[in-house]
């Protein structure tokens, strides 16, 4: 059954979901937050977040990848995770966007994913560890990433084949299936890597 024009210029559901998964973002960047002033007032902190060697956020605030700007990661997604927030509500609203907008926003996951991508590769090659509120940022940015590229693909907001649209207006409801997807890669080489199953706790 074809998706009517109207979700496609107002869609509802993606608007509800950058809600709700640029809240989860926030509070795991805020949580990541409060956990670094705890490390900068007392090295020596017991951090909520650190349940074994391999499970816990101090390597990764600690550690340089924690705070590749010069200043600590978490920071950023304070500031970015307003984004997603603001512009479902936005939709909601019944707001209209430029294509130019779109393509900022797309610009600005594009470097999410990508940075997600970099962390998760030096979380499990490199550190050796699984940052759990690191886990719940890798966790909404994937299916963010894939809904909001495939909206502007079957929205005409990317020039593209016709085909192409289709295929993104199809894939949009695949998207939960390719998260899913995508969680199970980065299981499997934290397994193969950590051996996650037996070193979690």
């Amino acid at each position: 059954m074809p998706t009517s024009p109207q979700t496609h210029t107002r869609p509802v559901a993606l608007a509800v979901w950058l809600i709700v998964a640029g809240v989860i973002g926030w509070w795991a960047a805020f949580r990541l937050t409060l956990e670094r002033i705890h490390l900068l007032a007392d090295p020596d902190a017991a951090l909520s977040c650190d349940f074994s060697i391999l499970v816990q956020c101090r390597a990764n605030l600690e550690s340089w990848q924690g705070m590749v700007f010069g200043f600590p990661n978490p920071l950023i997604g304070l500031g970015a995770w307003v984004a997603p927030i603001a512009v479902g509500v936005a939709i909601l609203a019944r707001a209209r966007f430029a294509r130019w907008f779109w393509w900022l926003f797309e610009a600005g996951m594009i470097f999410a994913i990508g940075f997600v991508i970099w962390l998760i590769t030096q979380s499990i090659f490199v550190l050796g560890t699984l940052c759990p509120w690191c886990m719940v940022t890798w966790a909404v940015t994937i299916p963010t990433f894939y809904a909001v590229t495939l909206h502007l693909f079957r929205s005409r907001l990317v020039p593209a084949p016709s085909g192409v649209r289709r295929a993104a207006d199809s894939l949009m409801g695949w998207v939960p299936v390719m998260t899913v997807v995508s969680y199970a890669i980065i299981a499997v080489l934290a397994q193969l890597r950590l051996d996650a199953l037996n070193n979690l706790f």
